[in-house]
C-alpha cells in the first residue's frame, strides 16, 4: 500500500486516519497563527524527537495526492526541522466554502494561539460567518466572557497588540491599559510601562492616576436649564426615572443630559474591576 494512503486507524464517518509524506502536505493560507517561535518551534520538535507526535495534524484532501493543513502547523513545521519523512494525519471531508470556518475553530481548539490571533479568530467567526459570542462559547466550551474579553483587545492600539502578541506584555498589562479613553493615552502610559517595567498592578494604578487627572464630564445642569426643546416640568422626571432605573441595573451612579433633542450617557467608575463589571452588564443586556 502508498505511504500517502496507509491507514492508521479505521476510519469513521467524515474521518480517516492515515500517515503521509510530509512533502504532500501544504499549510493552510488563511492560519490564524501569523507568528511562529524559532525557539517554541525546536522546543517542539525535540519533544517529537522523544515522545513522538501525541496529536495528528488534521488535513483534508486538496489535488492529487496533497493535503492542505488544517490544524497543526507548528507540529508540521517541528517534524520538518527534523527532516521526517511523514506525519500522523486525520483527513477531513471539508468543502471549500466550509473550509476557513473549520480551519478557524480547530485552531482555537487545538492550537496554542497568542490573545492577539484568538481575537481576531473570534472576530473573523463572528463577522463572516453570523456567530454570537454565546453561540461561539457554548461551540468552544469557553465561557462568553472569556471571548468578550479577549474581543475587546483589538480595541488596543496597534504597537500594544504587537507587544501582546511578542511577549513584551501581558493580558493582564493589556487589560489595563484598554481602560484609558484613547490611542494616545494607551500609546504614552505603555512607553512609560516599558522603560520602568511595571509589573501588572503598577501599570493598573498608574492607569487609575491617569483617569484621576482627567477633566471631569460637564455635570447634567442642561436638566435644569429651561433651554430644552420639552418643558422642563415634563423632562425633568422622565430623565430622573432614566437616571434612576440605569443606576439600579449597572450599580453605579449614571447621569444623563438632554438639550434640543441631543444629549449625553455618563457612567462612573472608580476602578478597573468595577469597569470589567460594567463592561459584562452592558455587553449582557
Amino acid at each position: 500500500m502508498p505511504a500517502n494512503r496507509s491507514v492508521v486507524a479505521n476510519s469513521s464517518g467524515d474521518e480517516e486516519f492515515r500517515r503521509v509524506p510530509l512533502e504532500r502536505i501544504i499549510p493552510n493560507p488563511q492560519q490564524p497563527r501569523q507568528h511562529f517561535s524559532e525557539a517554541a518551534l525546536q522546543h517542539l520538535a525535540q519533544s517529537i524527537r522523544t515522545q513522538g507526535v501525541l496529536q495528528p495534524l488534521v488535513v483534508r484532501e486538496s489535488g492529487e495526492e496533497c493535503y492542505e493543513l488544517i490544524a497543526g502547523e507548528r507540529r508540521w513545521r517541528a517534524l520538518k526541522l527534523l527532516d521526517a519523512e511523514d506525519a500522523p494525519v486525520v483527513v477531513r471531508n471539508i468543502p471549500d466554502e466550509a473550509m476557513l470556518e473549520v480551519a478557524l475553530l480547530e485552531n482555537i481548539q487545538r492550537e496554542n494561539l497568542t490573545p492577539i490571533e484568538e481575537a481576531r479568530s473570534y472576530r473573523q467567526l463572528v463577522e463572516q460567518y453570523g456567530y454570537t459570542q454565546e453561540a461561539l462559547a457554548r461551540r468552544l466550551g469557553k465561557d462568553r466572557s472569556t471571548i468578550a474579553n479577549l474581543m475587546r483587545l483589538l480595541h488596543l492600539t496597534t504597537p500594544v497588540q504587537n507587544d501582546l502578541e511578542s511577549g513584551r506584555l501581558t493580558i493582564g498589562h493589556a487589560r489595563a491599559l484598554l481602560a484609558l479613553p484613547d490611542e494616545a493615552a494607551q500609546l504614552h502610559l505603555r512607553e512609560r510601562l516599558l522603560r520602568h517595567g511595571w509589573n501588572v498592578r503598577e501599570t493598573e494604578r498608574q492607569v487609575r492616576a491617569w483617569l484621576a487627572r482627567l477633566p471631569q464630564a460637564a455635570q447634567p445642569d442642561d436638566l435644569h436649564s429651561g433651554s430644552s426643546s420639552m418643558p422642563s416640568t415634563r423632562l425633568r422626571p422622565e430623565i430622573k426615572a432614566l437616571e434612576d432605573e440605569l443606576t439600579r441595573m449597572l450599580g453605579t451612579r449614571v447621569a444623563l443630559t438632554y438639550r434640543n433633542g441631543r444629549g449625553s450617557l455618563r457612567i462612573d467608575y472608580h476602578s478597573l474591576e468595577e469597569f470589567e463589571q460594567l463592561y459584562e452588564r452592558l455587553i449582557g443586556s
